[in-house]
């Protein structure tokens, strides 16, 4: 079960009550406040980590809270701090807080960490009340409540590209012939119900490309039908489209059709996914309708540049995993500028000594 949208309640660690406590030992009646302070509370800590697919670990455990801190004790002895609670999700989870609705936190890449809720402090022991005036005080503090809350997660799949087309037309055929993910293929629609990231391997040139299948969209998509919107996000953060063009005229559709339509969904859906690259794919060309239907979209759609391949024979697979070696490489030179970028803005706003 594939898991992209949970909600989880965190609570962070109180902190431990101070000890108050005095000195006695053996010719020495008044030796004074001895109690130390309680141990921090654990934060609730968010983690990004490449290993962890999707969101299902929270869908049946939702709460998960961190560990108090140990109260103080006498002999001057400090509280242990409470161990932390480390929530690990996968790169591209967006952190919300359900009350209010503002983001909390955007976990882009591998290592990314946030702290959603913090320990409370701990209480300090009557060591800390001493003074000239008061040399033996009977007064320690307890620990502050750590932080709690509600929040909402959000899985957006990130990958250099992103596989968008109608079910049935090709698009678990062509992950299964050039990556080693595995989707379901068959000869019916949907066959594909979740996400699925596929890693094309370059050898000559130790490359790779991540290439994101997402369910078969169908008109009113942006409406929420089909499988709807609950997985166009999964391709909101590719920085290439794939568009899969079935040229042999599967359920009796137009390709030329299929292809306006596939734009005006992703249009109706966000306006930004009409501002991405774009790479458009015609399908089955081994199929005997397809050279016709190929010829009607070139005259309807004549600016676009379409690459014909055939997941069967394999026609055009080379040189359609070259375009998608090339649009990796756009989107890694196009992070690497904006990284680039922050780092000069930080530069320049970090004051002169």
């Amino acid at each position: 079960m594939f898991i992209d949208e949970v909600t989880v309640t965190v609570k962070a660690g109180d902190g431990g009550r101070g000890c108050m406590s005095f000195r006695r030992e053996k010719f020495e009646p008044f030796g004074g406040p001895n109690g130390g302070d309680g141990g921090r509370g654990g934060d609730v800590v968010v983690e990004a980590d490449e290993n962890v697919s999707d969101l299902s670990a929270y869908r049946f455990r939702p709460r998960h809270q961190a560990r108090n801190g140990e109260p103080g004790r006498g002999s001057d002895q400090h509280g242990k701090q409470g161990d932390s609670c480390v929530l690990k999700v996968p790169p591209g989870t967006l952190i919300a807080d359900r009350e209010t609705g503002h983001p909390v936190a955007e976990m882009m890449r591998h290592g990314d960490s946030v702290v959603l809720c913090k320990g409370g402090n701990g209480g300090w022991g009557n060591l800390r009340f001493k003074s000239s005036i008061n040399r033996a005080p009977r007064q320690a503090n307890d620990g502050q409540p750590g932080g709690e809350g509600v929040f909402h997660m959000v899985l957006k799949t990130i990958a250099d590209v992103g596989l968008v087309g109608y079910p049935n037309a090709g698009k678990s055929s062509l992950m299964n012939l050039i990556t080693k993910a595995r989707p379901r293929t068959a000869a019916y629609p949907f066959t594909t119900l979740h996400p699925q990231v596929g890693v094309i391997e370059f050898p000559e040139s130790h490359e790779r490309v991540f290439l994101a299948d997402i369910p078969g969209l169908i008109e009113g998509a942006s409406e929420n039908r089909g499988l709807g919107h609950r997985f166009l996000r999964h391709i909101e953060r590719c920085h290439t489209l794939l568009l899969l063009i079935d040229m042999a005229a599967t359920d009796q559709r137009v390709p030329a059709d299929d292809y306006s339509t596939l734009l005006d969904e992703l249009g109706k859906y966000s306006s930004e996914l009409m501002e991405k690259p774009r790479l458009v794919a015609a399908n089955k060309m081994d199929e005997e309708a397809a050279s016709g239907h190929l010829a009607d979209f070139r005259a309807r759609h004549p600016g676009v540049d379409v690459l014909p391949i055939s997941c069967l024979s394999e026609e055009g697979v080379p040189e359609l995993k070259q375009l998608l070696l090339k649009a990796a490489r756009a989107r890694k030179a196009a992070e690497a500028a904006q990284a680039e970028a922050e780092a000069a803005e930080t530069h320049s706003e970090t004051p002169a000594t």
